[in-house]
């Protein structure tokens, strides 16, 4: 009796809303994912905002939203002949991907990353349960949904979402490290280079700058001593800045100064209460400092509090003043144990392989140009 071995994917066609130039955890996983696969040999097609005419998304300027029928890219991964179509997000792009995608039966998987739900809720106040009845249609659609924790898995589960995944997240161990502490800051970033003479202890924040943070809540805490710091750009920088002089508030950076800046912390703040894995946690204990946040989804799955890399508390700043005192040794070594090379491998074990056989006759190169 023969065994069906599932062939590796070749050929992967990525549909994204969340891509570069975004700034944010759901493209810097991705982006890995691509690097990863492309470096094992496989041939990915990332289509994104940029192959389309967009227009800026309300409230959020700075994201692009495709203008794009599923017919538009549909053709695009035609062109490629993928033996595995995976929809990252529910934006546009994937709500067309999706549609195509059912209408020639060709199977795909998708991610959870964001709670949507909750962000629109906080904005508009959709009732919750309109925003996951779309969601909920929109994922079981495909093979599998693909989640970064247990505690969102099973909420997911309870919410009716079928066929729920595991999917771990990485981060670069080499690039944040608690070595760059104390070493000499960025040349020429005059912002960062004064955050180890601000008065300690130093407090951070690094991510995007919204309302669906709850920055707002680190930044009000009271009877905190030290300094609080929020890297990041996003539509509610402006205010904030308005309503805290007090704290700072240096903008986005990344790469090697996001790193260095890290190291200098003294206790990282996670204040959101609806970001699905976040992995700015990660690379805080990477860096070698401990995380205050609340104890919901993303949190209670990436600290570990008995080991000491952190403290959650429906108080934010009893959270923080019991974080300060840990250091950093078990937050680093806690941090090693999430590695890329582990993601990208679960992500590629997740895709759903189809014979490029199934798949409709692609159309003209000139249609290409819809």
């Amino acid at each position: 009796m023969t065994q069906d071995i599932t062939p590796p994917v070749t050929r992967l066609a990525l549909v994204t809303d969340a891509w570069a130039p975004q700034v944010n955890g759901v493209v810097r996983t991705l982006g890995r994912m691509v690097d990863a696969m492309t470096a094992g040999g496989a041939a990915v097609r990332v289509i994104a905002p940029a192959d389309f005419r967009t227009l800026p998304c309300p409230t959020y300027p700075e994201i692009r939203l495709a203008l794009a029928t599923p017919a538009m890219v549909g053709r695009r991964i035609l062109a490629h002949r993928p033996d595995a179509l995976h929809i990252a997000t529910e934006g546009p792009l994937g709500s067309a991907a999706r549609r195509w995608a059912l209408r020639h039966g060709i199977p795909f998987t998708t991610a959870f990353h964001t709670r949507f739900p909750e962000y629109v809720a906080a904005r508009t106040g959709l009732p919750l349960s309109l925003s996951y009845g779309f969601m909920r249609r929109f994922h079981n659609a495909g093979v599998r949904t693909m989640v970064a924790t247990p505690s969102l898995a099973e909420d997911l589960r309870q919410r009716g979402f079928s066929q729920v995944a595991m999917w771990c997240r990485g981060v670069d161990l080499d690039g944040f490290s608690p070595t760059l502490r104390g070493t000499p800051p960025p040349q020429g970033d005059d912002e960062l280079a004064r955050l180890p003479d601000l008065p300690r202890p130093l407090m951070l924040y690094v991510g995007r700058v919204a309302v669906e943070k709850n920055i707002q809540a680190f930044l009000s805490t009271p009877d905190l001593p030290g300094t609080r710091v929020v890297i990041g750009d996003g539509p509610a920088r402006p205010e904030l800045m308005r309503r805290h002089p007090d704290a700072v508030f240096p903008g986005l950076r990344r790469g090697a100064a996001l790193a260095w800046a890290y190291a200098q912390a003294d206790v990282f703040v996670f204040p959101s209460r609806t970001d699905t894995f976040g992995l700015v946690m990660l690379e805080a204990m990477a860096s070698g400092v401990p995380v205050a946040g609340y104890p919901v989804t993303g949190p209670i799955d990436v600290v570990d509090e008995a080991g000491g890399t952190g403290a959650l508390d429906a108080d934010l700043g009893a959270a923080i003043r019991r974080a300060l005192p840990l250091g950093g040794s078990a937050a680093r070594s806690h941090a090693e144990r999430f590695t890329w090379d582990a993601c990208a491998s679960r992500f590629q074990a997740l895709l759903a392989p189809f014979s490029p056989a199934r798949l409709p006759a692609p159309a003209g190169k000139a249609a290409l140009a819809g």
